[in-house]
């Protein structure tokens, strides 16, 4: 079962990937990943402004091709874009090569939107082999401290708030999904995640792209 928490050995392996940001302050940092899509993109995008956060978006090229209105609005509220490559590719499966091609068929996909470039990616899975990140080298790549999984059908909305409460920490770099699959633990975890934080005196910031 994949933890909620990542494992302390997984930065120690892979010291140049961003894991998490210093805990000297009570600070925590939200990023969404797979969208943009219409509708969980939508909530996650009101539900900040009800809260007066930024976050950081990790989007799919070939989502902001098909939903440009929905990227728009991510863009108008100056949340933090990040690369997650153009067709949601899985490293460990796909030749360097390939999977280095697709991080830049989501640059041009940005081009067309007229969006700067972004300085930051994250991995699709979190798999990303060493040559890859060779390859990348000119990107942070952001991996995370905390992982909702609400993503998980098995896993029911008031575990999953449960748990991400229970790992986050100051500094943690957190994991939502603005998508689908994780559309019914997302609009049930969110506003309370961001209620109990606010509450107990966090900011919550964007990474820098």
């Amino acid at each position: 079962m994949i933890p909620h928490r990542t494992p302390f050995f997984l930065p120690m392996l892979y010291p140049s990937l961003m894991w998490r940001m210093p805990a000297d302050q009570h600070d925590l940092y939200l990023t969404f990943d797979d969208g943009p899509v219409n509708g969980p993109t939508d909530f996650v995008t009101e539900e900040l402004k009800k809260a007066s956060v930024l976050a950081t978006f990790f989007c799919i090229g070939d989502n902001v091709r098909k939903h440009p209105d929905v990227f728009s609005k991510l863009r108008a509220a100056q949340h933090t874009i990040g690369n997650h490559t153009f067709n949601h590719l899985n490293g460990w499966r796909t030749r360097t090569d390939e999977y280095v091609s697709n991080v830049k068929q989501f640059e041009d996909q940005l081009s067309t939107v007229d969006c700067p470039l972004s300085t930051v990616f994250r991995p699709p899975y979190g798999r990303i082999t060493r040559s890859q990140i060779h390859a990348l080298a000119r990107y942070t790549i952001v991996m995370w401290d905390v992982l909702s999984r609400d993503y998980d059908k098995h896993l029911s909305p008031e575990k999953c708030l449960r748990n991400t409460i229970a790992v986050a920490r100051p500094g943690s770099i957190i994991v939502f999904h603005d998508s689908f699959k994780a559309e019914k633990n997302l609009t049930y975890v969110l506003p309370r995640f961001l209620d109990h934080f606010g509450g107990k005196g966090y900011t919550f910031k964007p990474l820098v792209a």
